[in-house]
């Protein structure tokens, strides 16, 4: 079809129809500042203490108020003082001003008075009323540190969802400037580059980490349907903190003549995620069982109380198998046709040195471990991995998952456990976490512990794989991009023994080490060099698209409208016209689909062309641009073969 091009009459067309929705959608002619007021959701300088009662103290002594000594811009900011402990800070509560289900943009400037790590960090409750908090982003240093465009969102399962600043060191002030609130913009991922879960597909799988939140950015979605729709491990949902339900387990007590040595569980926080999994066949990394962090005390105490006496060791064997049981039990019987084909059974038990960790509770003393301080050395390993190869679901493989896993004394200790346990037929696999620097260790160090985990005849998956740098040049991420491609080239080379290299999240803003630029998409949903690399020189097989079955929402409160299908003869589905981007949907989305097509900006497959010709002359052109507008907004057009 031929092309007629003209970027004012497209951006034009496309600008009036952004004035029917509340998005800010990335079109030609408009950039990312450009946003209307109806994007913008609050936003204040709090100059002469303006904004200031939007905010709540999550202290019982911290003081929220105006100051004048301090500001990023102009004369103002709020001044957070008197704070007692590392999480005391300003809250923002989302839920009572933003949709469920669409995704936002948080920028702030924010300081303390000396050097301290700084973070946007979000808390919810989920569908049991249990709460949990999670870091967005954060900082180091003393100076101001930009909060520029964090992405936030929460599911329809949440709510009293906050958003809040707080500082490593209780005792300094917090100073926040500049804060604003808006609608995130949907833009287009690159279409036209290989599905990187598709070019490893004859060695591996390929898979990556999300949250939910996640599911509401439809770029973000896209990504991972393009590229890492073979795996998905949740980031923080089906750890212990997640999984273990306190007021079901001291009900369970009380009903039960004071047993307590079988905790109750639940998958409420995880549910968006494996909902979007199972109706979207992908497969799941399990993560994880048993781990010192992220593990209530509550869990190693008498009567499952946090100030209760821990328990005997022989009381916390019973817990445990009880504990991997319902877990188990409740993941086959609510998610029945989801493949979990991997599970961290036991995470992070060694040290460096290959030492076990030292005995106490980590909420107390961070790296202590309260499994050791009940059973006193790394024996409790066995029995996780003998009482989840009893119950896990069927196909599902065990791993073992560790970071610094290169290090020289806790590689051996690993080994030695691994052949230990695989002796006893308890443990499938070993997991490598792979959080890695440009710096250190080297591609040959990393290989080097790969092929050691091999010779011990298990399975091999690198389960978290990111890489940092805090070179930002276009020469820092190329000296990124070796780095990930040696460590590819170093799966690719033990494929035999690697059956999953799974990336901990997709891009770099969304990262768990943002700071650092980790992963290999950036902030806008491009490839960086590094995913450049991975697929060079591989063999790109063709790619079978998918739709996800269960979409994201989009940033928009136009409401949608389905495109008009036709049936031919033989009973066979036609064209869906004017859904470019496939999501069964016709809206502002596809809009830019086409304009980007138009200006070359975007490639289009055969399918995606014949959508787009809405009015069905043949060609794809202007006119096929302005008759879609027209349907989008609710003008009389019929998309498709004229009736």
């Amino acid at each position: 079809m031929k092309r007629l091009k003209s970027k004012k009459i497209i951006a034009g067309i496309v600008s009036v129809a952004m004035l029917c929705s509340v998005s800010s959608i990335m079109v030609p002619g408009y950039t990312a500042d450009a946003e209307t007021d109806s994007d913008i959701i609050f936003a204040t300088s709090f100059e002469g203490g303006e904004g200031i009662d939007q905010f709540s103290a999550r202290g019982e002594t911290e003081v929220l108020s105006e100051s004048t000594e301090v500001a990023s811009s102009g004369t103002s900011s709020m001044c957070v003082s008197e704070r007692s402990e590392s999480w005391n800070g300003p809250q923002f509560r989302l839920d009572d001003k933003c949709e469920a289900g669409v995704e936002y943009m948080v920028s702030a400037n924010v300081k303390c008075e000396w050097y301290s790590q700084i973070c946007l960090s979000m808390q919810f409750d989920d569908a049991d009323g249990e709460t949990h908090y999670s870091n967005v982003k954060q900082f180091n240093g003393d100076g101001w540190a930009n909060f520029k465009d964090a992405k936030v969102s929460f599911t329809s399962e949440m709510t009293n969802v906050y958003i809040y600043f707080e500082a490593g060191d209780a005792n300094t002030k917090i100073y926040i400037d500049d804060f604003e609130l808006k609608a995130a913009p949907v833009i287009p991922i690159e279409q036209d580059i290989p599905s990187l879960s598709n070019v490893y597909s004859k060695y591996f799988k390929i898979g990556t980490a999300i949250v939910p939140s996640n599911l509401s950015s439809r770029s973000f979605m896209d990504l991972v349907n393009k590229h890492f729709n073979k795996s998905i491990t949740l980031g923080n949902e089906m750890k212990p903190d997640s999984v273990l339900n306190k007021a079901a387990t001291l009900e369970y007590v009380a009903e039960n003549d004071g047993d307590d040595t079988n905790p109750q569980v639940t998958l409420s926080a995880a549910k968006s995620v494996l909902n979007y999994c199972r109706d979207n066949n992908i497969s799941v990394r399990g993560h994880c069982l048993v781990w010192h962090s992220q593990t209530p005390d509550w869990f190693f105490k008498e009567g499952f109380k946090d100030d209760g006496d821990w328990v005997s060791e022989e009381k916390m064997i019973e817990r445990m198998e009880n504990y991997i049981k319902n877990v188990f039990d409740l993941v086959k019987k609510e998610y029945p046709t989801v493949d979990f084909y991997a599970w961290d059974v036991v995470n992070e038990a060694w040290t460096d040195d290959g030492s076990p960790r030292t005995a106490g509770s980590n909420n107390q003393s961070s790296g202590s471990s309260a499994w050791v301080k009940v059973f006193g050395d790394n024996s409790f390993i066995e029995y996780a991995f003998k009482f989840a190869k009893q119950y896990a679901p069927e196909g599902c493989k065990l791993y073992y998952n560790d970071y610094n896993e290169y290090m020289d004394g806790k590689l051996k200790a690993i080994c030695k456990m691994a052949e230990d346990l695989k002796a006893k037929g308890y443990i499938d696999g070993i997991g490598m976490q792979a959080h890695l620097d440009v710096g250190f260790p080297s591609a040959g160090m990393f290989e080097n512990a790969l092929k050691q985990y091999a010779a011990t005849g298990l399975d091999v998956q690198i389960t978290e794989l990111d890489i940092t740098t805090d070179d930002k040049s276009a020469a820092g991420f190329e000296k990124q991009a070796k780095m990930y491609r040696a460590i590819m080239d170093a799966a690719v080379k033990y494929s035999d023994s690697v059956s999953a290299v799974v990336l901990w999240g997709v891009t770099d803003d969304t990262s768990w080490r943002a700071s650092q630029s980790p992963l290999i998409f950036d902030s806008n949903f491009k490839a960086k060099p590094a995913y450049h690399a991975m697929i060079e020189g591989l063999e790109v097989p063709p790619e079978v698209v998918t739709t996800p079955k269960v979409t994201t929402t989009p940033t928009t409160t136009t409401k949608k409208q389905e495109s008009t299908t036709t049936t031919t003869p033989d009973d066979k589905p036609s064209i869906a016209y004017g859904d470019i981007n496939g999501d069964s949907h016709v809206d502002i989305t596809d809009l830019t689909y086409l304009s980007l097509y138009l200006l070359d900006d975007m490639t289009l497959d055969e399918d995606q062309i014949k959508c787009a010709d809405v009015n069905y002359d043949g060609d794809l052109n202007l006119p096929d641009l302005a008759h879609l507008k027209q349907y989008i907004m609710k003008d009389k057009v019929i998309l498709g073969p004229q009736k």
